[in-house]
């Protein structure tokens, strides 16, 4: 037992490096792309990463723990904790729950540690750039999470679409690298695997007009409303469309996801706007509460994905006429 929590630990270990190495990469060729002290705020980062194992240090010491003590009870290797701590490592979202758990933090603590992953984990990924490294990262953070709470008011959010509208998705009005591209909508898809996993819990709130906002054609869409019907069908998922035929509760300005109730991400154009403070992301919930009080489910909802169908099916007809 105690050879395979050494050889856990050292697995553990080299990931942790593999990791820290392949973002340490990307901060030195910003660094060297971006000169004339214009390097992408990566002494920021380093700040963060300094201001990040200061926490852990501070939360091991609250528990009493040594270095060593902590590294045991989360199996990981000392100098993980180590590293973490003197701001020389970024560690992976299986590291953090061993971590997490080890110390027994509550839900303040863990959110504050978890905020502050989130935005360095964001900022790391938008360095070694393309639309595959993003969609890396937002896998990692959705294997990650326990609860993910979803609102859209323009499109299908990433973990209900189908590969093609995910490809679109990703593609259409942008200058996008191809290869990037599909790289990037594989890995979207593969993501998706979470939402069949136990111990997971789904909410999501889309208005009607994401639901008819079509990509590519009317067609494509017929497969997409398949999708969304099938998940309708999973215990831990809950999915629910506002119709037109209600008063909207709010200005539905833009989407948003919430992970464990303690960090917020917006897609804008530009990239992901990661919220991580108490009163923005209780906004949100705010706000997809609203929403969630007058949407439809269940038979109700597939009810209107149903008559939505039936709009797609008659407008692909008329444009094959």
């Amino acid at each position: 037992m105690r050879a395979a929590g050494r050889a856990a630990a050292a697995s553990a270990a080299a990931l942790d490096t593999y990791k820290h190495n392949s973002a340490r990469s990307a901060l030195s060729i910003s660094a060297a792309r971006h000169r004339g002290g214009r390097t992408l705020g990566v002494e920021e980062r380093r700040g963060r990463l300094r201001e990040l194992g200061e926490l852990v240090r501070r939360q091991r010491r609250s528990a009493g723990l040594t270095g060593k003590e902590l590294a045991r009870r989360a199996g990981v290797g000392q100098s993980t904790i180590s590293r973490i701590e003197t701001g020389d490592l970024l560690p992976t979202p299986e590291t953090v729950e061993r971590v997490s758990a080890a110390l027994g933090l509550g839900a303040g603590e863990r959110g504050e540690l978890d905020a502050l992953i989130a935005r360095l984990r964001d900022e790391v990924s938008r360095l070694r750039g393309g639309l595959a490294g993003r969609e890396s990262a937002d896998a990692a953070r959705l294997r990650s999470a326990v609860e993910v709470i979803c609102f859209s008011s323009a499109m299908i959010p990433a973990l209900l679409q189908t590969a093609e509208y995910a490809r679109l998705a990703l593609t259409i009005g942008r200058a996008v690298d191809e290869d990037d591209a599909s790289k990037a909508a594989a890995i979207r898809v593969q993501a998706q695997a979470v939402l069949f996993e136990g111990g997971r819990r789904f909410a999501f709130v889309l208005t009607e007009g994401a639901v008819r906002t079509w990509p590519g054609s009317p067609s494509l869409m017929m497969a997409q409303l398949d999708r969304l019907v099938q998940v309708s069908t999973l215990d831990h998922v809950r999915l629910g469309v506002v119709p037109w035929s209600v008063e909207a509760p709010a200005f539905p300005l833009h989407g948003f996801t919430i992970f464990d109730g303690a960090v917020s991400v917006a897609e804008a154009i530009t990239g992901d706007v990661v919220v991580t403070d108490q009163e923005g992301t209780a906004a949100h919930r705010e706000l997809f509460d609203a929403f969630a009080d007058v949407a439809v489910y269940g038979d109700g909802l597939r009810a209107l994905l149903g008559e939505i169908g039936t709009d797609f099916r008659q407008l692909a007809d008329q444009l094959e006429r």
